[in-house]
């Protein structure tokens, strides 16, 4: 009986953790190997914003780390994706500007990035009614993001205030993972 529940248990912990590992993905239309996560880090709204705004649907954020690898070229980006609530709205997120990585030793300023013309994108929105937008990354940002013990996403608003985002769940595990699995060692 005992191993019967220890076997449930591992096998929970290793649902919750395939969840975020990282995939590779051939894209036959362009023979380009994409590096994804199965799915995004999902972000929600900051304590403070919540409270701000209790009982009404927030807006939510996610993001994942892109690997694109061109016959041995490779090239990062972060996608993002903004759900909007009836919270508060956010701006254009494609404006220079909207959204700003906030990491441990400091912000990581996003610029917008045009993504390959792929068959399939490396992630699928969670709402049509959202925002997706690509921005570039280094592979020395990718390691900054997971040195980082913690992450925060800014995003200005169409008022111009800010509305800010923290993970659900451990996102500097997920992005050592990821930033191992993919051999991101130097630009």
């Amino acid at each position: 009986m005992l191993s019967l529940i220890l076997l449930a248990g591992s096998a929970a912990g290793c649902a919750s953790l395939s969840s975020t590992k990282p995939v590779e993905i051939l894209d036959e239309r362009t023979g380009m190997t994409v590096g994804a996560l199965k799915q995004p880090i999902e972000f929600m709204p900051s304590a403070q914003d919540a409270a701000l705004v209790s009982g009404k649907h927030l807006s939510f954020a996610y993001l994942g780390p892109v690997e694109w690898n061109r016959s041995g070229a490779l090239s990062y980006g972060l996608w993002v994706h903004i759900v909007p609530g009836i919270d508060r709205q956010p701006g254009d997120i494609h404006a220079p500007g909207a959204l700003t990585l906030v990491l441990d030793d400091g912000p990581l300023d996003l610029a917008l990035t045009e993504e390959p013309k792929l068959g399939r994108a490396p992630y699928r929105q969670v709402a049509s009614w959202g925002q997706t937008a690509y921005f570039a990354l280094t592979a020395q940002d990718l390691r900054r993001m997971a040195a980082s013990p913690s992450l925060k996403l800014d995003v200005r608003a169409a008022d111009g205030s800010k509305m800010s985002f923290s993970p659900t769940g451990n996102s500097n595990a997920v992005l050592k993972e990821y930033v191992q699995a993919r051999g991101v060692t130097g630009d």
